[in-house]
């Protein structure tokens, strides 16, 4: 008992000294030339793809390859570990701008890419594919340039991700190596920073901070992070505001082997995106979407991640989530009353449906060990728990889901202190929701903290499917050891 609550204490302790300091490299001096030098591309390659991006043209390159090897020119020598960095310069406050500036100090301007102007997208289609074109015209610089290149994502969670998303494009297109991803964390909860090594705020000592961050991602070792599909199959004809992880398609569809019981409609709308922390049904994903509206109608009340999470507290008192009920009877408050829940086991092909608690005002399938600014809700479970339950032990590159759920405000609130663990209710490799309506007509989700209004009907399912992405995604770790 003693130990687990000095566990817990220092537990806590830690997590308030890195929300006060940020995080630092203590003692370590770095030369800002030296830097420079070990992460700063040739300029022929830096305006060649500056040019291919704005001019959405990869043969552009071509004539700054000419000049580059023209008759006595130095011959150009590629970088040790060439970064480019995508900054949301919105992020972080009024340090966004200033970030921006300190990193074309300590690189090329070019490397660094404000999302505003360029878009992930663009650089993976015309930026990289740039240093290809040269690459394949026989420019061993480039060809290196590419092959050593490393990202960094300054920004929050969801900028992570959509960075990560379109660096996976690479491997679908087989277009490897895929860059690995370093982070600076600009956002609130920055729980894929945390994850990774890269701390859970933005260092108060940003500005020699930001030198030890890129020479960490020139030299860090690599981590490999699951990533995960979901698709959305519901009866077509309800409006959706889609948020911005999911998009409309039409070349997904359910997994047959798992038999629908009960009739489809004549036709389905279908959406699909990609999630690397979590995703969530109930409760906690009203109480987002609210603060979500309320920050976008008055986005003075949002100033950084302490006013946030000040008035994200306050927002979910409001909501139902501690004192009313959500509907007239009380047994009738669990999500278990418009859902399904089914699996796909740890080493199992096959699927099983999994009983949801009644009390479970909320489900989140949780990828990392970070969630909510740094808690970890499923715990730090025992062997011979896990051994109980046929869990094994949880990881961000396992090929396994955590699922669990939340009661209501209170005990949400100790779970998120790590007073107690979350309700447990599944650890998976795949994971089907079945949700029909009944009392509720709508139910509320929440995508890597991305809320929607899920809209639900009483005459046919609408379906979530959530399975493992083929192919892992690499990060830089920037815990030094």
């Amino acid at each position: 008992m003693d130990s687990t609550a000095s566990r817990r204490t220092a537990s806590g302790r830690s997590s308030l000294v890195e929300s006060i300091k940020g995080f630092t490299f203590a003692g370590v001096r770095i030369s800002k030339e030296d830097l420079r030098r070990r992460i700063t591309m040739p300029e022929y390659l830096r305006l060649a793809i500056r040019e291919a991006i704005q001019k959405k043209d990869v043969d552009t390159a071509r004539r700054h390859l000419d000049m580059a090897y023209a008759a006595g020119a130095e011959i150009p020598q590629p970088a040790e570990a060439p970064v480019i960095v995508f900054i949301n310069s919105k992020s972080g406050g009024r340090h966004g701008p200033q970030l921006k500036a300190r990193l074309q100090e300590l690189m090329g301007e070019e490397q660094v890419f404000d999302l505003s102007d360029v878009k992930p997208h663009e650089f993976v289609q015309y930026g990289l594919s740039c240093l290809e074109k040269l690459a394949a015209l026989g420019d061993s610089c480039a060809k290196v340039t590419r092959e050593r290149m490393r990202v960094v994502a300054a920004g929050g969670d969801g900028t992570v991700g959509w960075v990560l998303g379109c660096l996976g494009d690479l491997k679908k297109q087989g277009r490897e190596p895929v860059p690995p991803t370093g982070i600076i964390p600009l956002g609130t909860g920055n729980d894929l920073s945390r994850s990774f090594g890269w701390g859970g705020s933005f260092p108060f000592n940003w500005k020699s901070a930001t030198k030890s961050i890129l020479d960490k991602v020139a030299t860090g070792p690599i981590n490999r992070l699951d990533s995960w599909n979901l698709l959305i199959s519901m009866p077509a004809g309800e409006k959706l505001e889609t948020p911005h992880s999911l998009k409309p398609t039409e070349d997904a569809s359910l997994d047959m082997e798992l038999e629908i019981d009960g009739e489809l409609p004549k036709k389905l709308s279908n959406y699909q995106g990609v999630y690397y922390n979590y995703f969530s049904i109930g409760m906690d994903a009203q109480v987002a979407y609210g603060f979500h509206h309320l920050r976008n109608e008055k986005p003075y009340l949002a100033q950084g991640p302490i006013s946030n999470k000040l008035i994200y507290s306050g927002y979910s008192c409001t909501q139902g989530w501690f004192f009313t009920p959500c509907s007239s009877d009380p047994c009738l408050r669990g999500l278990n009353n418009i859902l399904r829940l089914y699996v796909k086991k740890v080493n199992s092909s096959k699927w099983e449906q999994i009983s949801v608690p009644s009390s479970v005002r909320s489900i989140v399938t949780l990828n990392l060990p970070s969630y909510g600014g740094g808690r970890n809700p499923w715990g730090r479970l025992k062997p011979e728990y896990l051994e109980k339950r046929g869990f094994v032990e949880a990881h961000a590159d396992d090929g396994c889901i955590e699922i669990f759920g939340l009661k209501q405000g209170w005990h949400a609130s100790m779970v998120m202190v790590e007073l107690i663990s979350a309700k447990h209710i599944a650890q998976a490799s795949a994971i089907r929701f079945e949700l029909r309506a009944g009392e509720w007509d709508e139910a509320y989700m929440q995508m890597d903290g991305e809320p929607w209004k899920q809209p639900i009907s009483k005459e046919y399912s609408t379906f979530i499917e959530i399975k493992r992405v083929p192919f892992q995604s690499l990060m830089v770790n920037g815990k030094r050891n």
